[in-house]
């Protein structure tokens, strides 16, 4: 038996979905954040990093979303139904550049910019014109323009492929999902400039295993 632990709000969500696409039979635990919106100390019983997602394997506890996915396409994904094949090389190479893209280049920025955002919010009312300051000049020389070219890689890559990796939906395109969340909620997409994103994410949404992700585990907002 799978046992994931979940997070709310979090990369775990990811699991869930990947586990619904398998049709795995799993037990899932939820976990709510403190109020400082922190994991749980609990979690630290399972595994010492004490974040998710976390999933028990015979008396294994594996960590890191981009490593669980690897591990599980390995051992329930038999017939690579969500991962192309070796001898498509070029739907290969899409396909690993984008699962390691999510975590390596993008999500640096966005955890970057949450942070700073909650620096902003927990700030006492004489501090927070100079936290919000530091935060625009954050914003403005280290996160804008390299999120912007790396937005627009993404939308160039999905001008002309349906998913990430070309024409199959693939495990990257549920590791790539989180962070198209993200960026939405944090500066709202321009409709125009990232259409094929937005209706790659539409896309991704309608899939029978994704709203079943979220019956279980619970949508993920921003």
């Amino acid at each position: 038996m799978l046992h994931l632990h979940h997070l709310e709000n979090s990369r775990s969500f990811r699991i869930i979905w990947l586990l619904e696409e398998l049709n795995a039979d799993y037990q899932l635990t939820c976990y709510e954040r403190t109020k400082a919106y922190r994991a749980p100390e609990s979690l630290k019983k399972i595994h010492p990093l004490g974040h998710t997602p976390i999933l028990e394997v015979n008396g294994r506890a594996l960590v890191e979303s981009g490593f669980i996915i690897e591990y599980l396409l390995k051992h329930y994904d038999k017939e690579q139904h969500l991962k192309p094949t070796d001898d498509n090389e070029e739907a290969w190479e899409s396909y690993t550049f984008w699962l390691h893209f999510a975590e390596a280049s993008i999500m640096p920025l966005l955890v970057m910019r949450l942070v700073f955002t909650k620096v902003v919010e927990k700030s006492p009312m004489l501090i927070k014109p100079v936290s919000k300051s530091i935060r625009k000049q954050v914003e403005n020389n280290m996160i804008s323009d390299s999120l912007t070219t790396m937005l627009n890689m993404m939308e160039q890559q999905l001008q002309h492929n349906h998913w990430f990796a070309g024409e199959a939906f693939s495990a990257a395109d549920i590791q790539m999902h989180l962070v198209v969340v993200a960026t939405n909620a944090g500066s709202g997409l321009d409709k125009v400039k990232y259409a094929n994103i937005l209706n790659w994410l539409k896309r991704c949404e309608a899939r029978a295993a994704f709203k079943q992700a979220e019956v279980k585990g619970g949508r993920v907002q921003f």
